[in-house]
């Protein structure tokens, strides 16, 4: 009874403070500009179950890849097992669901060691390719300090409960009430001659440090990189169905050049009042309160495998911009916005702004819009959303943008075009040759 009180209390206080933590994250995510994304369901749904159920978009990589399928797969299927440990640890009872099974219990627990040995084995090869074959986009600046010890960590942290999950089979292959499963019978040997007082006390130990551990990790994840492997179902349902070369018009400028542009339109008539205590609308975006409410859930999404900046022409041509970079730093700057919710405070009331405190100008500049890092990116972030904004903010707002594009605007706006010649002379050209 004591075993299933404790049990109890830290069942409640571990999904009690996960719960918690999701909450202030919802609320973060809440404080973007509201975005209409639920048109097309049945679409939006194909496309989470294919990208983000089925790794569809991790394969592009195929080393890589394959690991982290294997990761996945043994991952999510193990755990499938937490449900039996619970119902124990509530019930006082072990292995709650061998004898409604049966014999097909022994399949499922053999499968699922296999499964752990697969995991335990791709660790290994994301370890090493990490810290000693040093991948080079694992070893950007962004990466430096805690976002490289947290990617250790993820994998040290699964190497030890999928090594507590095989340590606790082991020690009940050794007891002949028991016995062991596909693997746990292979490596039984490992516990030879340990008593079987000994098997109980290493059965138990590893039991409670599996659940202990999958709790634990249940809190680590929002506070990691790791939180990708469930925000990813969202992100990826809401995720752009248009085509990715399509950058969004603001409303407000489609009013106004649509009124320009109409010749019945009266050019002396005052513009529409505001509505009572509606702000006007910021032209782009200075802060994460600026951006669109899925910009913030793409933040929170980013898995960190720097694949966005991998094949950046900015990056790879060594400019400051990184778009794995743009993704963490915005993550940064709300998570800091949230604090100050915490603390009652006000937003802004830091004077910090993700403009200028957080991504600089430099970082913007270097983008050429390619859409290089949203289309491979495995879980359907668009780095370019976020960048687009910050540009708009620069250069409709606050007028900082450089001088060659003053240029460029000045002579879209006169001649309809980035060059300075009028539309005639462009094209002269073509016309044909006075004989």
């Amino acid at each position: 009874m004591i075993a299933q009180l404790v049990f109890l209390v830290l069942l409640v206080a571990g999904v009690g403070l996960f719960a918690r933590k999701i909450a202030a994250i919802a609320r973060n995510i809440r404080l973007g500009r509201d975005e209409s994304r639920t048109d097309q369901p049945a679409r939006r749904l194909e496309q989470m179950v294919r990208v983000a159920l089925g790794q569809g978009k991790m394969l592009s990589r195929p080393v890589a890849g394959f690991f982290h399928v294997v990761i996945y797969a043994g991952f999510v299927l193990i755990n499938l097992e937490v449900l039996e440990i619970v119902l124990d640890g509530l019930l006082g009872t072990h292995r709650l669901f061998k004898p409604l099974l049966g014999s097909f219990y022994q399949v499922i627990i053999g499968f699922f060691e296999v499964l752990a040995v697969g995991v335990l084995l791709s660790c290994v090869v994301f370890l090493w390719r990490r810290n000693v074959q040093k991948l080079e986009r694992f070893h950007k600046p962004e990466l430096a300090g805690w976002p490289f010890l947290d990617a250790n960590l993820i994998l040290i942290i699964e190497v030890v409960l999928m090594g507590a999950f095989l340590l606790m089979n082991i020690a009940e292959a050794n007891m002949p009430e028991h016995g062991g499963y596909l693997i746990s019978q292979g490596l039984g040997f490992l516990l030879n001659g340990v008593s079987e007082g000994g098997l109980h006390i290493i059965e138990r130990v590893a039991w409670w440090g599996h659940i202990v551990g999958i709790l634990a990790f249940l809190n680590y994840l929002p506070y990691s990189k790791h939180f990708h492997i469930l925000m990813a179902f969202p992100n990826t349902y809401y995720a752009d169905l248009a085509s990715s070369g399509k950058i969004p018009v603001m409303e407000s400028v489609r009013k106004e050049v649509s009124l320009m542009l109409d010749p019945n339109a009266d050019p002396f008539a005052a513009p529409a009042e505001a509505a009572d205590g509606e702000q006007p609308s910021r032209f782009g975006a200075r802060d994460v309160t600026d951006l669109s409410w899925k910009s913030l859930m793409d933040a929170y999404s980013c898995t960190e495998c720097g694949r966005c900046s991998s094949v950046c022409p900015a990056n790879i041509t060594g400019k400051k911009l990184s778009p794995r970079s743009i993704m963490m730093k915005t993550r940064d700057r709300l998570e800091d916005v949230g604090k100050l919710l915490d603390q009652g405070k006000e937003l802004g009331s830091d004077g910090q702004f993700l403009l200028g405190d957080y991504i600089t100008a430099e970082e913007l500049q270097a983008c050429t819009t390619c859409q290089a890092c949203v289309d491979a990116c495995p879980v359907l972030i668009n780095p370019l959303s976020i960048i687009t904004e910050l540009r708009r903010y620069q250069s409709m707002e606050a007028g900082e943008q450089p001088g060659e594009w003053k240029s460029m605007y000045t002579n879209m706006e006169n001649n309809g075009a980035p060059w300075q010649f009028p539309a005639a002379d462009r094209l002269g050209w073509a016309a044909p040759a006075k004989s």
